[in-house]
């Protein structure tokens, strides 16, 4: 819905433009911009409208039933948030990723690798690609996957299944396509059948050649549309992922790395449990979402991207062999150190569905996915961080438990939040490159969106400020001027402004 009403800021009379809902992401979110007179963009911000809160309500729980209920976060990434939860809760019986039976680490990572391939698969071929075949301000009649399966029916269908077939995967190891139960404290619940595995390696090829084909047209689609495609809602950003210990890109486990927009390394193979030291979250009065900084650089700098940009910028090679000749035409793309084009993180979106596709093929080939130890057990520890890169970015579980089990402290900080700032950033680039001073109608106003979904937001993961938020009550008169105003602040103290 486009909203348009008259407000008061300031003392100045101004346009205010609501963009709710964001469409075709995940979750709910609206954008406001604030006009003048001469339709120039005063502010431009995200606002995250919903409201989830796990981290309160699994406090009271048995540590065993998070895997499968922090699933419930998201029916888009649940195995990510199953992993991430699985990791942590390997810490509370005494088993680090390291000491984890070798078939259980392999059916873990062929887990998370049909995850990533198919939520990449999902928001690119649903929801982005209407836009770039068709063009931002196209029809509205227009930007749908239906209107793609009819336009171009090859490259719709190929994306429809590539997620079916991401789907199988994680299908066959946890039971389930959404919500399934594979992952459990030291371990996993179950091998892979050999009737599984034949079935799945069955299309193996033909999905390797759907990836292939995906980062050849992403490539075709960026590249014929420059400089354009370079310069919309394009930030400068500190990028922020997991890598293994010899820099390749890593999805399932390693350290953290984090490098400046000009590609100098802030910290490199940075122990992950020690997260605290490095990042710090801040809280606005106007969003559910928080915004996360990197400490060593404080508020105003420290603020970075995660996700495929960031995993490809960072890495220094992928570990598989076509995946990391596209990346090297990638990063060949920019005169730069980083890419750092918002509508790249498309093209590195798609690199990474081919490194799923090329890894899936690898580990299927592998009888430890078969036989072999599955759970594994040490001594019983208190508290359990487990951190893994989900499809858009590093995802944080963090847990406290007590003598009898129970879990009585949680924090998670979701890629999306961590992209928080980045994508208002580019909110406010696109705003004022491309919207500033122009009459404005549905059809412009989805170039607001499409910055927005190039980071593929995960709004319902990421809204957790629960006990965070200040609340604040405004009085206004007929004509928009402030009244009155107070904050209850976090301490439970009201403050009059």
């Amino acid at each position: 819905m486009y909203e348009h009403l008259e407000t008061a800021e300031n003392r100045d009379t101004l346009k205010r433009v609501v963009v709710d809902p964001v469409s075709r992401v995940e979750g709910h979110g609206k954008v406001t911009l604030l006009l003048d007179e001469n339709n120039k963009v005063q502010q431009a911000r995200l606002h995250i409208v919903e409201f989830r809160g796990f981290e309160r309500f699994i406090q009271g729980r048995p540590y065993w039933e998070l895997p499968v209920l922090v699933q419930r976060l998201c029916g888009i990434c649940p195995v990510s948030h199953h992993l991430a939860a699985a990791k942590a809760i390997d810490q509370l019986v005494g088993v680090d990723p390291e000491n984890l039976p070798v078939s259980a680490d392999k059916l873990r990572r062929l887990l998370h690798f049909g995850q990533v391939l198919q939520s990449h698969a999902l928001h690119f071929f649903h929801l982005s690609s209407p836009d770039l075949l068709f063009g931002f301000e196209s029809d509205i009649g227009k930007r749908n996957i239906i209107a793609v399966l009819q336009d171009f029916p090859d490259i719709g269908l190929q994306g429809v299944k590539l997620r079916k077939y991401g789907q199988e995967v994680i299908r066959m190891v946890s039971g389930k396509r959404i919500h399934g139960t594979g992952a459990i404290a030291g371990g996993m619940n179950k091998h892979l059948s050999k009737e599984e595995r034949d079935t799945l390696l069955a299309d193996i090829d033909q999905i390797l050649e759907w990836s292939a084909a995906s980062v050849a047209l992403i490539k075709k689609v960026h590249c014929a549309n420059l400089p354009y495609y370079d310069d919309f809602a394009t930030i400068r950003s500190n990028y922020l992922g997991l890598v293994k210990p010899d820099g390749a890109l890593e999805l399932y486990h390693g350290g953290i790395r984090a490098k400046t927009a000009a590609g100098e390394t802030i910290t490199d193979h940075f122990d992950y449990c020690n997260y605290n030291d490095l990042i710090h979250e801040e809280v606005r009065s106007w969003t559910y979402m928080k915004f996360p900084y990197l400490l060593s650089q404080g508020k105003e700098d420290g603020w970075y991207r995660v996700g495929p940009l960031a995993r490809v910028n960072n890495c220094d090679f992928i570990n598989t062999p076509l995946a990391e000749a596209a990346r090297v035409e990638f990063k060949a793309h920019s005169p730069e150190a980083m890419v750092h084009s918002t509508l790249a993180f498309h093209w590195a979106r798609l690199i990474e569905v081919l490194h799923c596709a090329e890894s899936i093929k690898e580990l299927l080939h592998d009888a430890d996915l078969l036989v072999g130890e599955l759970v594994a057990q040490g001594e019983k520890r208190y508290e359990g961080i487990g951190v893994i890169e989900a499809p858009r970015g590093t995802l944080f579980h963090h847990y406290q438990v007590d003598d009898n089990d129970i879990v009585t402290k949680a924090n998670l900080i979701v890629s999306t939040t961590s992209n928080n700032q980045a994508m208002n950033e580019s909110v406010r680039q696109v705003a004022a490159e491309y919207l500033s001073g122009r009459e404005l109608t549905e059809p412009l106003l989805n170039n607001l969106e499409v910055a927005i979904r190039a980071y593929d937001p995960c709004l319902s993961c990421a809204t957790h400020a629960v006990g965070k938020m200040p609340l604040q009550l405004e009085l206004r008169d007929v004509d928009g001027v402030l009244i009155d105003k107070l904050i209850k602040h976090d301490t439970g103290d009201i403050e009059r402004v």
